[in-house]
């Protein structure tokens, strides 16, 4: 007989790795898909739904992206305020030009699942706009995505 494998939260906090991934002429959907399997650790054979055991991401060039079609100006990005009128539309163009981070960050937290680890997950994600970042120590292994 064989035991089913459940892995134990000491076991993975010390095989996790930090990657590099340099967001540079990506499409945004096609990257964040990748992304987000990496955060969740479902890339790992010791994948396990109810425990985080994914590895630490920090994206560059978030800036220089690609959105295919005329998503540029078409695709809205919405929040509201909670108050009667308060909602607020912004295209993907001014947010590439306010925030380019948050256009990664949105499309990769909108598939991870919305749990109670949504939260920890995305903690693992590092975006930044230039080629710069500040996660040097840790020693981030590039990857091709």
């Amino acid at each position: 007989m064989f035991k089913t494998f459940s892995p134990k939260l000491e076991e993975i906090d010390k095989d996790r790795k930090w990657y590099l991934v340099d967001a540079e002429n990506k499409t945004v959907g096609r990257l964040a898909t990748k992304i987000a399997d990496i955060l969740r650790g479902k890339n790992k054979p010791t994948f396990s739904p109810h425990i985080d055991c994914g590895d630490y991401i920090v994206i560059i060039n978030a800036d220089k992206i690609k959105l295919s079609g005329n998503k540029w100006a078409q695709k809205e990005y919405i929040r509201h305020s909670g108050y009667p009128g308060g909602i607020k539309r912004e295209t993907a163009e001014k947010v590439l030009q306010k925030k380019p981070e948050k256009i990664l960050t949105e499309a990769i937290k909108g598939m991870i699942p919305r749990n109670r680890l949504r939260t920890h997950i995305l903690s693992k994600l590092k975006v930044y706009a230039g080629p710069n970042h500040r996660q040097e120590a840790q020693n981030p292994e590039k990857i091709e995505l």
